[in-house]
Formats: C-alpha cells, sequence, structure tokens
C-alpha cells in the first residue's frame, strides 16, 4: 500500500473535531525506545506505528534515519506499507554540525532523504551545553538553529525545533535561551519545543519560565505566532503534570509516549496527557471515536515491547477503575459516578468490584452482577457467598485476581446452578528423579473419574507442575478437545506472612490462556504442588464450563 505521506507535502489535514492547531505529538518509537531493556525490530516498529496513528495523535516521531540503520529502514519501509490516517511522520535529528552548513552535513541530508513531512531537530538552548557539550561559540550554536531551519523548510518540510535542556538553560541564563527561540522562529520553525531534558521541573517551574519567555518574545511577535511546545521527562514523577500545566500556559504542542516509556523514569505517559486534555480540560485533541481506543492501544504496545502492562496506570490500567473496598462498592451501587473520575468506557476501560476479605455483601453483589449473576434478592446466597470468600481470605486466598475462582465459587452457593462439575479428581502423585549427572525428570500420575469412568494418566516433565499439567490434559483431551489448545500464560507463587522458612503457606495464581479468553484461579496451601493442583483443577474445570 503507498504511503499518502511519500512527498513532502503529504499528510492528513486537521479533523473539524479537534483543534486544529494544537499537536499531540507521540515519540515512543524514537525518546520511548531508549528505555532500559526495550528493544523494537522493525516490523515492531511498524506495528506501533500503525496503533498510534489509529489512536488518532497528529505527529509520530519514528526515529533517526541516518543515525541508526533500524530507522533508516523503518522510514524506507513506512513510505511504503503504512498510508497514516491521521498522523504525520516525523524523522528526528539534529542541527547541522559546527563548521559546515546543512545543505553540506551528511546527517542532515539524511533527514531529507527519509521523505518524512516533518523534521525534529534538537537544538542547544542552555549556553553551558553550548559552550561545554557542543564546543561551540553562542553565535555558532544561534547560526546552526538558523541554517537547519532554514535548509529545512526550503526542503519542503514542517520544521520542529526540539530545545534541549530548556528550563534550565533559561534559568542560568534567561536571555540566551530566549534568544535560541526567537532564532528558530525567525527562521521559520513551526512549533519550538521546550524541553525539561533532566526532567527536574516541577509544574510551578514550568508555568512561571512559559510565562516569562511568552513575555519576553511578545516584544517582537504576535501572541499567536508564539508556537510552543513541551517534552517533560518523569524524574520527579511530574512529567504529565508538567505537560498540562505548560497546556494551561498556552503551548498548543505536547509530546510523550506510550505507557510513559523512555530512559530513566521515561517521559510524559501520552495516554494520561490525553485523558487530561480531553476529559478534564475539555480539549478535543483526539477525533472523534478514538479517546475509546486508549486502553486497547496501551496493552497492545507493551504486548509488542514484550512488557507488562502496568495494572495501576491512570486511565488505562487493569485497576484504574477498580474497586475493594466494602465502602466503595455500597455507594457504586447508588451511582458509579461517586467513586469513578470518569465512565471508565470513555477510554476503552471497564470498572471491575475486587472480592477481598475487605469486600462487603455490596461488593459481592455488584461482582456477581458483573459475571452476569443477580444476587439483589437471594439474601440467604449473597450472606453464604460473602462468609465464604471472608473465610477464605483469612486463610489466604486472593479472589481480587482470580475472578474465574470466584465464579467457581458462586456456582457452588446458587441452588439454581446446581452444575455438575466436569471430572472428578480421586488422587494424584508426583515424583522428582534427581539424577548424579545433575538432571531433573518430574513424573505426575492422576486418577480421575470422567463420565463414569475412571481414567489413570501419567506424563513426565522437568517441573512438578508442569508435568501435573501434562497429565491433567492427557486424562481429558480425549473427552474435551478444547484443552488441547489452552497454554498456562503466567504463573504466579506468594510466600504468605504467618509462618517461616519452607513451611510457610504459599498462594499460587496460574492464569491460562486459549487464544481468545483469559483466567486466573488460585490455590493455596503450605504444599506448593498442592497449591499449584487446586488452582489448575479450577482453571481447567472453568474453561470447560
Amino acid at each position: 500500500m503507498s504511503n499518502s505521506q511519500s512527498t513532502p507535502d503529504a499528510g492528513p489535514t486537521a479533523s473539524p473535531s479537534r483543534p486544529s492547531e494544537f499537536h499531540i505529538f507521540d515519540t515512543t518509537l524514537r525518546d520511548g525506545a531508549q528505555m532500559e531493556g526495550l528493544r523494537y525490530s522493525v516490523a515492531d516498529k511498524l506495528a506501533v506505528a500503525r496503533l498510534i496513528d489509529d489512536l488518532g495523535v497528529t505527529h509520530i516521531e519514528g526515529g533517526w534515519p541516518g543515525a541508526l540503520p533500524s530507522d533508516t529502514e523503518f522510514f524506507a519501509r513506512a513510505a511504503e506499507e503504512i498510508n497514516f490516517k491521521h498522523a504525520k511522520l516525523v524523522a528526528f535529528g539534529m542541527t547541522r554540525r559546527a563548521g559546515t552548513t546543512a545543505a553540506e552535513d551528511p546527517g542532515f541530508q539524511a533527514l531529507i532523504d527519509s521523505l518524512a513531512p516533518v523534521l525534529c531537530l534538537v537544538a542547544k538552548s542552555d549556553i553551558r551545553h553550548v559552550r561545554h557539550a557542543l564546543k561551540a561559540s553562542p553565535s555558532e550554536n544561534l547560526a546552526m538553529v538558523r541554517d537547519s531551519v532554514e535548509t529545512g523548510r526550503e526542503a519542503g518540510r514542517e520544521v520542529l525545533i526540539d530545545c534541549e535542556h530548556f528550563f534550565d538553560g533559561f534559568r542560568h541564563s534567561p536571555d540566551y535561551a530566549t534568544t535560541v527561540v526567537k532564532t528558530a522562529f525567525d527562521a521559520g520553525a513551526d512549533v519550538v519545543i521546550l524541553c525539561d531534558t533532566n526532567g527536574g521541573a516541577l509544574p510551578s517551574d514550568i508555568a512561571r519560565a512559559i510565562g516569562d519567555l511568552r513575555s519576553r518574545l511578545s516584544d517582537t511577535m504576535r501572541p499567536e505566532d508564539i508556537r510552543l511546545g513541551i517534552h517533560a521527562q518523569n524524574d520527579t514523577g511530574c512529567a504529565v503534570a508538567n505537560s498540562l500545566t505548560a497546556v494551561e500556559s498556552g503551548v498548543m504542542h505536547v509530546q510523550g509516549t506510550a505507557n510513559g516509556y523512555g530512559e530513566r523514569p521515561g517521559n510524559a505517559d501520552i495516554f494520561s496527557v490525553i485523558g487530561g486534555l480531553q476529559t478534564k480540560m475539555g480539549l478535543p485533541v483526539l477525533p472523534e471515536g478514538c479517546l475509546e481506543k486508549m486502553t486497547h492501544t496501551a496493552h497492545a504496545i507493551a504486548s509488542i515491547a514484550n512488557l507488562q502492562p502496568d495494572e495501576h496506570a491512570p486511565y488505562v490500567g487493569h485497576a484504574a477503575f477498580a474497586h475493594k473496598a466494602g465502602l466503595h462498592a455500597s455507594a457504586i451501587k447508588t451511582d458509579p459516578a461517586l467513586y469513578n473520575h470518569i465512565d471508565p468506557r470513555l477510554v476503552g476501560n471497564d470498572m471491575r468490584i475486587l472480592v477481598t476479605e475487605m469486600a462487603g455483601r455490596a461488593s459481592i453483589e455488584l461482582k456477581s452482577r458483573e459475571l452476569g449473576v443477580e444476587l439483589s434478592g437471594q439474601k440467604d446466597v449473597l450472606d453464604r457467598v460473602t462468609k465464604r470468600v471472608k473465610d477464605l481470605e483469612a486463610q489466604g486466598w486472593s479472589f481480587e485476581a482470580a475472578d474465574a475462582s470466584f465464579e467457581l465459587l458462586l456456582d457452588e452457593e446458587l441452588p439454581s446452578k446446581n452444575r455438575v462439575r466436569p471430572f472428578t479428581v480421586g488422587s494424584y502423585r508426583v515424583i522428582i528423579d534427581h539424577t548424579s549427572d545433575g538432571s531433573v525428570v518430574c513424573e505426575a500420575t492422576v486418577r480421575l473419574e470422567v463420565d463414569g469412568e475412571r481414567t489413570i494418566t501419567t506424563a513426565q516433565s522437568r517441573g512438578p507442575v508442569n508435568a501435573l499439567d501434562a497429565a491433567l490434559r492427557q486424562a481429558l483431551v480425549e473427552r474435551f478437545p478444547a484443552l488441547g489448545s489452552i497454554n498456562l500464560s503466567d504463573y504466579k507463587v506468594r510466600i504468605l506472612a504467618g509462618a517461616s522458612g519452607t513451611d510457610a503457606i504459599t498462594r499460587v495464581l496460574t492464569t491460562l490462556y486459549d487464544g481468545e479468553q483469559e483466567w486466573t484461579t488460585v490455590g493455596v496451601d503450605d504444599n506448593i504442588v498442592e497449591a499449584s493442583w487446586q488452582a489448575l483443577i479450577d482453571a481447567l474445570t472453568y474453561r470447560l464450563r
């Protein structure tokens, strides 16, 4: 498929549903890729770019063509393989080197050759960095900014300037930092981005600096021509707050990364920034119908990055709208808005009620309703389920992360369900053979009754839990072929307080996946194999329902 941005002047027009002059600039593929332990293949980057474009941002920074071979390949393939619907593709690079011209600088030429319609050029705005890192004179640095912007504009590109270390530089020498910004605007820069590169600023610092800068620039520029942006690192945990404060201070361009990925503590989380702008500040920064894609996009990008999604992330986390305390649940029964700051559906998320030792009748009733069971008129059942949950949680069981086990417990207490378990457990045995050469072989034997017939199966593996799982599947798969397609996708063990050493109570959570659905079950015992067995039995039983 040909790329609608294969020529410099291509790119989507502004959506009528959002401010045409407001930019949501995603740098997941460039700055976010600097996160420790994170590595994208070119195919990964193409997949992430499609997801971010589908979310509706205005700009996607794809990387540094010419500096990294994989980024050069990404831009070449993106030009052929991606038809951007909402975003313009951005090539990142530096202003030209000292002592040459932008037209002669091979690094700068690589940005032009990328065919990206937008260039984002990093420039020094802290005079200390100019002298000690760049080893250039203040006037030469200004010439580098001017020449680079003018050359990019002459090539028909939208040019953005990232003022590196702006807030540190402005604090040290506000006159020089202002001159860098003014030079970029005079040369034709579309937007000048103020970067909190060290991530050390607080919201009050951001507001004060932007207000002072705008006042200095307004002496020679019209207010509407002062098109500023913000790039906030998260070293103080204030990147999102700093970004929103910058918007309140008049910037019209915000940079961030998916899930806050980036080096050190990361960047401003683009999902939290969008959530704040659109649901709190009333700025429709995404096209209509795109905000509800946020949760899916966040989790999909985490999967591509091979990282566990942050369950507690604002707006998009699995726990973002999860309620544990019984007091919350009682109020939610009356009106969910009482304990949710927004309707979770706005961002594609769901409200969840957690079943724990803190749960009261209201929590159990709401959780059951979430699972499709109405207990409001069944006081006896509600009382029994609530008591069982509290008793089991006191022994170490945890249902807040094991919805499948809770659903099975609920079924057992419902007289109307009266479901028969698809198989009956007789007994099991596990033998661990550790040989003199250091190898370990585990053999598991299970005895089950399926459809009135007794069966005994044996399986081997390197681990006892996997051997049990294999023996169970072997006994059941002929009668229940669906079990052949499920995989154990996660296995968590926790030692509970109250006992010490190897005699401690163990809680096991098993998560299974069948290609479409994922479910989690729990088992608790002072024997880790028995706790695992309990969780496995529940997991297979849940799937066979």
